[in-house]
């Protein structure tokens, strides 16, 4: 029967509120699911105890409450928890959980593989085998959730897990939607990051939507050959391409776009390239995030030392520029970015 019925956790408030009011049904119906979904966290209609047996029945008829299947979690030393999740169809993805001092952080996957082919990133070995659907998105969310402190909760979340955000776009838009309402999680837009590797055409339309969030772009090269390179996403979307869709790109009057750059030895981390990131970015509101090449096994690439990072970022910071260093969190686990693969048995 699961099959014919639709999973409840794919609607925004808005089209929950339209199916009700086709249903000949109250309109407000669709916050207090989205109450019980969000806030409650039920996972049972029968649980809704503010709704007639019949609505509930009715509900039950048409819809069922997704769930994910956790197939392996891991712990690394630092606190990182990595969750492989198993969906319906029997693929797998990955999210991290990661714990600081005073909140929790998660990233997501919002698809199964990834399209992207970026030269440094494990999850680009997979290809893109599907897309998720909001429910499977916020699915991780929800059961991470259940691992965290009652009196915490998550405070973050960053679309920084497998897949290319931007290449699943309505269904991130939606994602989205579900959680920056009110009746629901009610995430502030300040505390959602959305990182794309360049798709300019979404840049822009993300820009002109109504739902909000933190802008995250992997730069990662400082011309167009060392950059393709990388990501062969360059090829369509060059350098000059993107950097102009920041340009025009709307923000409020204390938001930065974020361009995050992977430190890789002897490709992407001379004194160099520092000075040319400064030159490509001048004029735009930004901030910069150094992220150390995380290796993993069989990686052509390595990390620079610790000295020629802190030369990187002291010539960023010296002229002007926010550069933080990413301490990347669960690499003894393979949970950090770049570091998220499934193979299928």
């Amino acid at each position: 029967m699961e099959e014919t019925r639709k999973n409840i956790k794919d609607f925004t408030l808005e089209a929950l509120t339209a199916w009700f009011v086709k249903q000949n049904e109250k309109p407000f119906r669709a916050k207090q699911i989205f109450n019980w979904l969000y806030q409650k966290k039920v996972d049972d209609f029968s649980e809704m105890l503010n709704m007639s047996k019949m609505l509930r029945d009715k509900l039950s008829k048409h819809f069922f409450i997704s769930s994910l299947q956790r197939y392996q979690q891991i712990h690394a030393k630092d606190g990182t928890i990595k969750y492989v999740f198993e969906l319906k169809d029997k693929q797998r993805i990955e999210a991290v959980l990661m714990a600081h001092r005073d909140h929790y952080t998660v990233c997501v996957s919002s698809q199964v593989g990834c399209a992207m082919g970026c030269d440094f990133c494990m999850t680009a070995q997979m290809g893109l085998v599907r897309n998720l659907t909001p429910g499977e998105i916020i699915d991780q969310i929800l059961e991470i959730w259940k691992d965290v402190p009652e009196n915490e909760g998550i405070r973050n979340v960053v679309f920084m897990g497998m897949g290319e955000p931007f290449h699943n776009y309505q269904n991130l838009i939606n994602t989205l939607k579900i959680m920056l309402a009110d009746v629901g999680f009610n995430f502030s837009s300040r505390r959602i990051t959305v990182s794309t590797s360049g798709l300019v055409p979404q840049i822009v339309q993300f820009g002109q939507e109504d739902v909000r969030a933190n802008l995250a772009i992997s730069l990662n090269g400082v011309n167009d050959t060392i950059r393709t390179q990388l990501m062969p996403i360059n090829k369509t979307y060059n350098l000059q391409k993107l950097i102009a869709s920041c340009q025009n790109y709307p923000l409020e009057s204390r938001k930065r776009i974020t361009f995050e750059y992977i430190l890789i030895k002897e490709l992407t981390d001379a004194l160099e390239d520092a000075k040319q990131l400064i030159k490509i970015l001048h004029g735009l509101k930004f901030k910069i995030n150094l992220i150390p090449y995380n290796e993993s096994p069989g990686s052509k690439y390595k990390s620079p030392s610790s000295d020629q990072i802190q030369i990187f970022q002291r010539y960023l910071l010296d002229h002007g520029a926010t550069a933080t260093l990413r301490i990347s969190r669960g690499k003894d686990i393979q949970g950090a970015c770049g570091q998220l693969i499934q193979s299928f048995d």
